[in-house]
């Protein structure tokens, strides 16, 4: 007896297994990419705040987040119903498509992990990490689920109703996790020293190391969205690769003319800004349109970062810049490049389908970031006059690392030798040896 079921392709599955386990890799990935952005005294609270996101998400995602995102549509198009909750009635023999629905869903698990994590960017150095295990449930449930659904659930209204493109995670990832970005720092407010000290990212081989394992990731991410080891699959893998190398140029080339150094920290940026942006239009466009497709977001996203400054919004590591302004050129960009060779029917306004695709593109990234952005703001007011949402002075004056979590990442010597292990009796606020803890990164 077996417990397969008869239409279950074995290629496919063993593909969407492999794409599962690199889009999970992407949230440590992320973690030591944050991580290596933010100042000594933060590092390990930045870490921590995309790995408790893996346990987080994943226990909602099974208990209600796969049901109300997947489920069958139970509300005009805006959320499924629970049916599956707690993943009932879904076993061995059950298929999506060609693959398990067990896998398809611990697939798309791991979309909505990363996507909570990516909005840690935007908040880092500042944020409570007690709030943080509130929020990101909440958040997954009240805006990643709702969105997922809209845009690939069954009867979801972007999906079936207008008709916009998403192969991969523009809209529900990529623009929501920026929109959400921006409005939980405008919740929080800028950061101790905001335009006035230096905040140099205090390890930039961990930012590449970061981006790399993003990049890795990356492939399961974008190729593994054909859910079947097929042609679609290799060319999203092609351009996946194509646009991450032209976002990395483009960021250099804005870099070397406007400041004269192409730097380590834009390269790592650069391709993740073009990784973005293919994102949703992956398995929309030709290789040709790929390459436009990250190049414009290599050079547009160097210049959007900077807009923290002048508009006094605290994105710490730019989640807004890249992400949000990334998802953006890329949903949009499908309005142009589109290929019917690829889409199967639509084409783009660059290959004679007129304006229309491109309308609709504009019309879903409005919703979503309109949505995204209202909601996660009434979020994160709520958590806030219920917990506290950022950290005392104190805290982020000292550093969220000893005061929060009583580790540091790196021994200097002022804490001693085996002080802060488990279990030992010491004071998160006070360095055990006496000494001052500098405030310098």
């Amino acid at each position: 007896m077996t417990l397969a079921a008869p239409h279950v392709n074995t290629g496919d599955t063993a593909w969407l297994l492999a794409a599962t386990a690199l889009v999970l890799l992407m949230t440590p990935g992320l973690a030591l990419f944050y991580g290596g952005m933010v100042r000594t005294k933060s590092v390990l609270n930045m870490l921590m705040m995309s790995f408790v996101s893996i346990a987080l998400v994943t226990v909602v995602w099974l208990a209600a987040g796969y049901s109300l995102a997947f489920g069958r549509d139970s509300f005009g198009g805006l959320i499924g119903g629970l049916g599956h909750a707690g993943m009932s009635g879904l076993g061995p023999g059950s298929v999506h498509g060609s693959v398990p629905t067990l896998l398809f869903a611990t697939f798309q698990l791991t979309f909505a992990i990363v996507t909570a994590a990516l909005i840690s960017g935007a908040v880092a150095d500042r944020t409570r990490f007690a709030a943080w295990l509130v929020f990101v449930p909440v958040w997954t449930l009240a805006v990643y689920v709702p969105v997922t659904h809209w845009v690939w659930g069954p009867g979801g209204w972007i999906l079936e109703r207008l008709g916009a493109l998403d192969f991969a995670g523009g809209l529900p990832v990529e623009i929501t996790s920026g929109a959400s970005g921006l409005a939980l720092c405008l919740v929080l407010g800028p950061r101790l020293g905001f335009k006035k000290d230096a905040m140099r990212p205090h390890n930039l081989p961990m930012v590449i190391l970061g981006a790399g394992l993003l990049w890795f990731g990356w492939f399961g991410f974008n190729a593994g969205s054909a859910l079947g080891a097929n042609g679609l699959a290799a060319a999203a893998f092609l351009n996946t690769l194509a646009a991450g190398c032209t976002g990395l140029l483009g960021w250099l080339f804005v870099e070397q003319r406007r400041d004269g150094h192409p730097t380590t920290l834009g390269a790592a940026s650069g391709a993740v800004a073009g990784l973005v942006a293919i994102t949703p239009s992956c398995g929309t466009v030709s290789l040709l349109g790929a390459l436009a497709v990250g190049l414009a977001a290599g050079v547009v996203c160097s210049y959007a970062v900077s807009w923290k400054f002048r508009l006094n919004y605290d994105d710490s590591l730019d989640v807004v810049g890249v992400h949000l302004v990334g998802g953006v050129i890329g949903t949009l960009l499908i309005g142009l490049f589109a290929e019917k060779a690829m889409t199967g029917g639509t084409q783009g306004l660059l290959y004679g389908g007129g304006l229309a695709p491109f309308g609709r593109q504009l019309l879903a990234v409005v919703v979503v970031a309109v949505y995204a952005f209202a909601v996660t703001y009434g979020l994160g007011k709520l958590v806030d006059r219920a917990l506290g949402l950022r950290a005392s002075e104190e805290q982020e004056l000292t550093g969220l690392d000893l005061t929060v979590h009583a580790e540091t990442a790196y021994d200097h010597g002022v804490l001693g030798h085996g002080v802060l292990g488990h279990g030992a009796p010491v004071s998160p606020s006070v360095p055990s040896s006496g000494q001052k803890v500098s405030n310098q990164a």
